[in-house]
């Protein structure tokens, strides 16, 4: 499958160590499918007086060969899962998570969950009305090195 990864600069040899470690999965390598939000991303670094790219990549793995965690929707354990990350406390040691992204307006739901305005309840209860923008997350060299092919680069 082709992926995306917004950056301001070319990313054609891909690591684990360029990234934050406080995201929504924790440290890793962050792809989506979604070509659209990938240039909506990028879009933020031009907004910075910076470049913009999009880079393309072939992703290709296997369930079977790899400890990889789904989350289908907003649930409770993609909030329990986000937060602990977002604390830096996962101790997970999934080569990739595929989950929901948080997107802006789920972004100021877990804010306010965060921060101790929402309970749990009552933040599944506001993310229930979105639909997840799936992301990919690879946490592992070995994964990033055997399955990501780098494509090409495009710059906005």
């Amino acid at each position: 499958m082709i992926v995306y990864h917004s950056s301001a600069v070319v990313v054609d040899a891909p690591d684990i160590f360029h990234s934050r470690r406080y995201l929504d999965f924790g440290k890793g390598f962050y792809l989506t499918t979604i070509y659209e939000q990938a240039v909506r991303y990028a879009e933020r670094f031009l907004r910075r007086g910076r470049t913009a790219w999009v880079n393309y990549y072939s992703l290709s793995f296997s369930f079977e060969d790899w400890k990889i965690k789904s989350f289908h929707s907003y649930d409770s354990e993609w909030l329990d899962f986000v937060s602990k990350c977002r604390s830096g406390n996962d101790s997970t040691d999934y080569d990739m998570i595929i989950g929901g992204i948080a997107n802006d307006r789920v972004i100021l739901t877990l804010d306010r969950y965060f921060a101790g305005e929402l309970t749990q309840d009552q933040a599944l209860g506001l993310l229930k009305f979105e639909k997840p923008n799936i992301q990919y997350c690879i946490r592992s060299e070995k994964m990033l090195n055997e399955c990501l092919t780098y494509i090409k680069s495009e710059q906005l």
